[in-house]
């Protein structure tokens, strides 16, 4: 068998790999060169192996604890790095204080600086900015409209009225266009957000829901929301990494979350993807990790990672563009 270098683990495309681990009581070292997470069983302690060449991100929740020789082969593979409460959330995060989301990231600077040269050509101006945030969710809603139709999800219950479904989106789209600043964005973005929870809760004959503050829901469709909306954040904090772009370059949510980029990018997933499934889930009575797996399949066969990656590439783009030809320059 050919021994594989460092380097060699980053073969496999970040938007291309498979897997995402929520870890809980265990320990994260090497052993025989391996990655593994140990769990305790009495007297016996089991070994499991982590594939870091196919991992996007790790969350390690209550109880655990990772070794230097770990983190050091996690970063050489580029998995990103999070701790978080139990069952995901809260995301605590690293080495600053009142960091709600933060990684800690693969320390390359060796990456391409193409879509950062992008991004930062158009960010300093307030119209581009907007515009740029405009794009992102003009993406969200068309994802929306073509994950809520998903044939698996009304075969799991979730049967909405396309048309209805249609004509809020079309709604939404024109306050998203009518915009003025990104306070009306917000605005738009949560209440088409509180419409979503209305139609998922008629799909599902699920009865009356109210969204809580992250952390503090009781019951499962809040927790499952919370937690796959955490989910979603490894994969949009992974995608900004792969493209170089810094987290705290936000075009949305700058101005009410430090490394607002991660929540940006999170919003082209979280209302298409994490919200169905949550209330689906939440009515047949899954478990934590019933759930998450679900999410999981879903991020793998909709290519969430890769959709995040291509539409900060092409915001990058039309916006450095645009900047450019209109000579403004960082």
């Amino acid at each position: 068998m050919q021994d594989l270098t460092p380097s060699d683990l980053k073969t496999i495309l970040h938007s291309k790999r498979a897997n995402i681990y929520y870890l809980e009581h265990c320990r994260v070292l090497v052993n025989g060169g391996r990655v593994e997470y140990v769990t305790e069983q009495g007297k016996q302690s089991l070994y499991w192996n982590i594939p870091i060449a196919n991992t996007t991100s790790v969350l390690l929740g209550t109880g655990t604890s990772v070794t230097q020789a770990a983190m050091r082969e996690l970063a050489k593979a580029g998995v990103l790095l999070g701790f978080c409460g139990g069952g995901g959330t809260p995301l605590f995060a690293a080495p600053e204080r009142e960091l709600e989301v933060e990684w800690l990231q693969p320390q390359s600077e060796y990456r391409p600086t193409e879509y950062l040269q992008h991004w930062v050509r158009f960010w300093f101006d307030d119209a581009h900015r907007l515009a740029a945030a405009k794009s992102l969710q003009k993406l969200r809603l068309a994802r929306v409209g073509k994950q809520w139709l998903d044939k698996r999800l009304r075969d799991a219950g979730f049967k909405i009225d396309g048309d209805e479904l249609n004509a809020m989106l079309a709604g939404s789209l024109t306050q998203i266009q009518a915009a003025q600043d990104t306070t009306a964005l917000l605005t738009e973005e949560a209440r088409l957000t509180k419409q979503l929870y209305r139609m998922a809760c008629v799909a599902l004959a699920f009865g009356d829901f109210t969204r809580s503050k992250k952390g503090e829901g009781t019951d499962l469709a809040n927790q499952f929301l919370d937690h796959g909306n955490y989910l979603a954040y490894g994969l949009a904090a992974t995608a900004t990494w792969v493209l170089g772009l810094p987290h705290g370059l936000a075009v949305l949510h700058g101005k009410t979350r430090r490394g607002g980029l991660v929540f940006d990018a999170a919003d082209l997933i979280k209302d298409a993807q994490i919200l169905p499934q949550a209330f689906v889930s939440a009515k047949r009575g899954d478990s934590e990790q019933e759930f998450r797996q679900a999410c999981i399949d879903s991020f793998a066969r909709h290519e969430a990672l890769d959709f995040m990656i291509d539409s900060l590439k092409e915001v990058a783009v039309q916006q450095g563009q645009s900047a450019k030809t209109s000579g403004i320059s960082p």
